[in-house]
């Protein structure tokens, strides 16, 4: 078996060149084929590309198809490109669109707070709000504006449509507003048409209850409320809201203000009441002689006692 293979490397080796002479004379007669310069050499080499070449047509079609397919991959590629850039300005857009849907939102309540139409005689000033302090205990909002804006303790603050609440707390920078729902807030009010006075009593929910009502049967649900003007608190004719009935068949205040969107109060200037400087002159004003009722019931106290 070793000899077989060593009489077959024999013939193998011979064969390859003679191949090699053979590939080598057919290349170096096609160079020289196609480097004479004659005029039967042309026409030999032109009747030769006609007879052979559109024959290898079907040897084309593989390397063809390669190319298309590389063109069609960059074409690929490039889509693939465009369509991440227009998900990244779709991002931008839509980035865009809540900033302008934002700006659109405050601009409208802005319009609102301008338009809404106000006593003559009342002036204000309009604050942002910074904080929401709303708790199961306290409502009350923060807002930009106090002392050096001339902003003084007890004036009523609106939105662009209805009473929001009072200034309870002024500083030199900012001034806390108790809303209308804060459980110790108490606004006196008018229900019309019928010209009932009620009290508007807050219980931390966004419909505060109304009570002490003169006659409850005139009280329709959707009848209007507004502020009174009684104690010299807030001016009168400043809209609440609306009646509504709980499940309960208690009557309730559909407030007109948003307290959802809370961005701008306005706070209404009314020098024509006492100021409230301190918080017993909102209960027990100061009476002729300088002294307090709290002092005068305290001195008939004293009195008693002594006697």
């Amino acid at each position: 078996m070793a000899r077989d293979r060593t009489q077959g490397e024999d013939y193998v080796g011979p064969l390859k060149r003679l191949l090699a002479g053979v590939l080598i004379a057919c290349l170096f007669g096609i160079f020289l084929l196609w480097r004479i310069d004659s005029p039967r050499v042309e026409q030999f080499r032109a009747s030769l590309v006609d007879r052979f070449v559109p024959s290898f047509a079907w040897a084309m079609t593989p390397v063809t198809g390669t190319i298309n397919l590389f063109r069609d991959f960059q074409s690929y590629q490039h889509v693939v490109e465009q369509n991440k850039e227009l998900r990244r300005e779709l991002q931008q857009m839509k980035a865009w669109k809540e900033a302008a849907l934002q700006l659109e939102q405050e601009n409208a309540r802005l319009l609102d707070l301008n338009n809404v139409r106000l006593d003559p005689q009342l002036t204000y000033v309009t604050g942002v709000v910074l904080a929401d302090s709303g708790s199961p205990f306290r409502q009350s909002v923060l807002l930009n504006i106090g002392k050096r804006d001339g902003v003084v303790d007890g004036w009523a603050t609106m939105d662009g449509i209805g009473l929001v609440g009072r200034i309870s707390g002024v500083g030199e920078t900012t001034s806390r507003v108790m809303l209308l729902t804060d459980a110790s807030s108490r606004i006196p009010a008018i229900i019309q048409p019928s010209g009932q006075n009620a009290l508007i009593v807050g219980d931390n929910s966004l419909a505060p209850h109304v009570d002490f009502v003169e006659n409850p049967d005139q009280v329709r649900p959707g009848d209007r409320v507004v502020s009174s003007g009684d104690g010299g608190v807030f001016p009168a004719g400043l809209l609440i809201g609306r009646v509504a009935s709980d499940p309960g068949g208690r009557l309730r205040v559909r407030l007109a203000a948003d307290y959802e969107r809370l961005e701008f109060l306005r706070v209404l200037r009314d020098h024509g009441k006492e100021r409230i400087e301190r918080p017993g002159d909102l209960i027990a004003p100061e009476v002729s002689g300088g002294f307090m009722q709290g002092d005068l019931v305290t001195e008939e106290i004293t009195e008693g006692t002594d006697g």
